[in-house]
This record gives C-alpha cells, sequence and structure tokens, in this order.
C-alpha cells in the first residue's frame, strides 16, 4: 500500500475478493473483479485517476501441463493481455507501470557468476519467454510515450499462501520424511513475499526507478540442505537429511521422469541485486530466518483450517 493516498485491486475469481484474496489490509483498498485478464479486457474503468498500475497477474508455469496449445496461452495471458494492459494505461495517463517478471528469463539455472540485469537472457520454456517478450513490449510502448516503466524479476517467492514446489517440500519437512538431499552442493536465492512488497513500493515511490530492469532477492543464498535445516526450525521440526550422491539422485530422477524437479532441487541460481540495491537505496525489511517463520506461521494456520 501506498503510504498516501487510495489504491486498486484486480483480479479474476472468488465472490468478493479475487482468488487468493480474503480480506484487505487497508480501508484505502477498493477491490474491482473482472470476468477474465486477456487480449480483449476493458480496464479503462478502472484505470480511472490512476497514478501508477502493478501488474502482478500471470499465467505461471506448471509441471506436466497437457494443454495442446500451451504456447497461445501463454502468449494470451503473459503477453497480450500485458499489451492491453499497459496501452490502456498509457491512454489513461498512468505515470509508472510497474511490471512483475522473473529471472528465468535468465535461466533456470547458473553455473558461473550470480546473474544480474546485465546477465544475457535465457528464457527456457513458454512462461519464461513470455515473461521476456512481456519485457520487452513494454519498453517498446515507454519510448514512445511519456508513461515510465519499470520491471522486477525475482527468483523463488515464499511466504503466506506459497504455492506448488515450496509447500510441498514444507508438507515433507512437516510430516518428518527423510529426504536424499543431505549432500547437494548448491546456492540459490529465494525472496520473501514482504521483501518484495518493500522493493515494488521502492519501484513505485523511486524517481529513478524509471526505466530500469531490476532483479531482486533476499541477498542471503542457500543450499537446498541448509533451506530444509532452516525451514524445519522455522516448522518445529527436525530437519531429516540423508547424504545421497547427486549421481544416484540423477539417475532415480531419469527414471522417473522428474528431471526438471531435479534440476530445482540441485541446481544453483544466484542473483546479484546490488543494482536495486544502490540505485533505490532499498534493503530487504526481511531476514530469510524471519520469512520463513512467517510463512510455516501461516502454514499451521492453514492446516488449522483444513486447508493444507
Amino acid at each position: 500500500m501506498p503510504a498516501s493516498g487510495t489504491a486498486k485491486l484486480a483480479g479474476t475469481g472468488g465472490v468478493s475478493y479475487p482468488t487468493g484474496v480474503d480480506s484487505l489490509p487497508s480501508p484505502n483498498l477498493s477491490v474491482t473483479l473482472v470476468d477474465d485478464i486477456g487480449p480483449e479486457t476493458d480496464w479503462s474503468g478502472i484505470l480511472q485517476d490512476v497514478d501508477a498500475v502493478v501488474h502482478l497477474a500471470a499465467r505461471v508455469h506448471m509441471i506436466q501441463e497437457l494443454a495442446p496449445n500451451l504456447y497461445t496461452l501463454y502468449q494470451q495471458m503473459n503477453v497480450d493481455a500485458t499489451r492491453r494492459l499497459a496501452e490502456q494505461s498509457e491512454a489513461a495517463g498512468v505515470h509508472r507501470f510497474v511490471f512483475l517478471s522473473s529471472i528465468g528469463v535468465h535461466g533456470a539455472i547458473n553455473r558461473g557468476q550470480p546473474c544480474s540485469e546485465k546477465s544475457h537472457p535465457a528464457p527456457y520454456n513458454h512462461y519464461t519467454q513470455s515473461k521476456w517478450q512481456a519485457e520487452q513490449l513494454l519498453q517498446q510502448i515507454a519510448t514512445e510515450s511519456a508513461m515510465q516503466v519499470t520491471v522486477l524479476r525475482p527468483p523463488l517467492v515464499y511466504g503466506p499462501r506459497v504455492p506448488a514446489n515450496f509447500l510441498a517440500l514444507m508438507r515433507l519437512v512437516d510430516r518428518g520424511i527423510p529426504l536424499p538431499l543431505g549432500a547437494v552442493q548448491n546456492q540459490r536465492s529465494l525472496i520473501y513475499l514482504g521483501n518484495l512488497v518493500s522493493a515494488i513500493q521502492h519501484c513505485l515511490e523511486h524517481p529513478d526507478a524509471d526505466g530500469q530492469t531490476f532483479v531482486v532477492s533476499d541477498g542471503d543464498d542457500v543450499s537446498t540442505p541448509e533451506l530444509i535445516r532452516r525451514l524445519a526450525r522455522a516448522l518445529g521440526k527436525p530437519a531429516r537429511l540423508l547424504p545421497v550422491s547427486t549421481c544416484w539422485l540423477l539417475a532415480a530422477a531419469r527414471l522417473t521422469g522428474k528431471m526438471a524437479t531435479l534440476e530445482r532441487l540441485t541446481g544453483s541460481l544466484l542473483v546479484d541485486s546490488r543494482h536495486i540495491r544502490q540505485e533505490l537505496s532499498w534493503q530487504p525489511p526481511f531476514t530469510m530466518d524471519e520469512g520463513l517463520v512467517e510463512t510455516a506461521r501461516w502454514f499451521r494456520l492453514a492446516q488449522a483450517k483444513g486447508a493444507n
């Protein structure tokens, strides 16, 4: 939320709030539900008197997607819908447009230097390709108009309502299931949701964010075994790690068709976020351990409600 003024939240699904939202953090936040987010969505009504737009909505990558027209689906949601929103934002006089992209535009893993804004783009699937294309079209719109565009590329985001793989890992740790990842020697950057929100706010408010692209992370890089230990501590559980050789893990992944999952668990993906720290004087307000504690607190509350 901005320090002053009002804000609008737009999204799909739900009855009163967009999917994934069950309450509002401020009485100054209003909600508008739309039937769909796509290349034909009419944003003109909600964009009246709006100074800045933060575009978070996207079709995200899901393991083993089977739809026959996946490329088209990603293009419609992540590229064409972004173009539609940006063009209508510019027409409505929006001053700044902040776009949440993905560190995946630099590739799934890095084996050398941490990736920064200067690293070569290497999108590797429909999702990251569509994010990269959306970045490029936004930069084109910015050069042809007065609307300022800022792009953020976060790594894996964790926090309350964490989805997919991170939630699955939490469940395994919470159940005390031994994980054969004790011998993994990798390094990964992550970002806590609260830190990402802080970075977005800096991009909205800082004059030097105009025209910039920032990679962003907690700045506390961890190996997969270390992440599991910290997560177990936050959950109040012992970390059960087995030191299985990565050669055996690789063989098992090939036999079971889980190579993509293994790469995420054993590969390195480091982020050098010095640029946003220096350019916008941004510092993450939460440590990784604080973020994991908050994530674990949400996990327990969701368990109590029968949601996990």
